[in-house]
């Protein structure tokens, strides 16, 4: 693996959760691996189960690691080719090829905008870090993806059906918010889920909140109740609009995960990526519950992000 920006820079699926489902077990079996290598985590916007799990991720593989804010430990980055830098004192470019120079992976994380959809599906910015950077770059979020987290999405799911040894009903729910948030982990878990036959995987939202048809083109219930009936996994994130791009269209707080919709379902376990806004998203009783899962997919972020370093070093032997 020379780079992991998306479910697409993995060979096999199945493979990679089984490796990281084993690594879990003695995730500091193979420290020897990482003596002398060193992770660099940039962060353009803020993070904690990202920076932290990447973190722990490296230790475990015997790596030094460095972390760098954007917007606070580093002088103000020029993004645009061509510009006059009468406010910002370096470029991106000479800055991520720096960076690249003083460690031997380096991870990225950045966000959308929001405002300009061509600009962010079509992953400038990004594009931009994996041509200037001399090293292989790991994606732990982009404006359109989120890998890492599915990785372990995926992961947690595969736990708790005993490695997709039977079918199962996964569905993303879409659920309030207050403010307009990415697609990234919404489009992500469905680039991903997708390519699971034994999950009948659904998306049930409201209409104006369809994804867009790159990342999936399956079946939509906007009937929340409807589909809900029978899954077992519920996995509820808020996302913007994509057709009329990063706006909140729906402020219903009718599509709060609850207790009462949560028995409509086959005793579903409850997934969100986290930070979660409780009794705005899903009340309290559905993320307090025992079918809560949220913690356990929070821990798998270590072993997924750790896996996906593991394949990089070893491609670099």
């Amino acid at each position: 693996m020379k780079k992991f920006f998306s479910v697409e820079d993995v060979p096999n699926i199945f493979d990679l959760v089984k490796e990281a489902i084993f690594l879990k077990k003695n995730p500091y079996g193979i420290q020897h691996i990482g003596k002398n290598k060193t992770i660099g985590l940039v962060f353009f916007n803020p993070s904690l189960r990202t920076r932290i799990s990447c973190q722990k991720a490296a230790f475990n593989l015997g790596c030094n690691i460095w972390v760098l804010n954007i917007n606070n430990d580093t002088w103000k980055i020029e993004m645009n080719d061509g510009n006059v830098m009468k406010t910002t004192q370096e470029h991106l470019k000479e800055a991520i090829s720096v960076m690249s120079m003083y460690c031997d992976i380096l991870a990225v994380r950045t966000f959308p905008n929001l405002i300009d959809k061509d600009y962010d599906y079509k992953e400038v910015l990004f594009k931009k870090i994996l041509n200037y950077s001399k090293i292989p770059v790991i994606n732990m979020e982009s404006a359109t993806l989120h890998p890492l987290q599915s990785l372990a999405d995926v992961m947690t799911i595969a736990e708790y059906t005993s490695f997709f040894k039977k079918k199962c009903k996964v569905v993303l729910s879409w659920a309030p918010h207050i403010k307009p948030l990415p697609h990234s982990v919404a489009n992500s878990f469905s680039q991903w889920i997708s390519k699971i036959e034994q999950i009948d995987f659904i998306i049930t939202c409201p209409k104006e909140y369809h994804l867009h048809k790159k990342f999936y083109n399956g079946i939509y219930i906007n009937n929340q109740n409807k589909a809900f009936i029978n899954a077992d996994f519920i996995y509820a994130k808020n996302w913007s609009s994509y057709l009329d791009y990063g706006k909140v269209l729906c402020h219903d707080y009718d599509w709060m995960i609850t207790k009462k919709k949560m028995k409509l379902t086959n005793q579903a376990k409850f997934m969100h990526c986290l930070p979660v806004r409780r009794n705005i998203v899903v009340e309290d009783a559905v993320l307090d519950s025992k079918n809560s899962i949220v913690l356990q997919q929070a821990e798998n972020r270590i072993y997924a992000s750790q896996i996906i370093f593991k394949k990089i070093i070893q491609s670099l032997l």
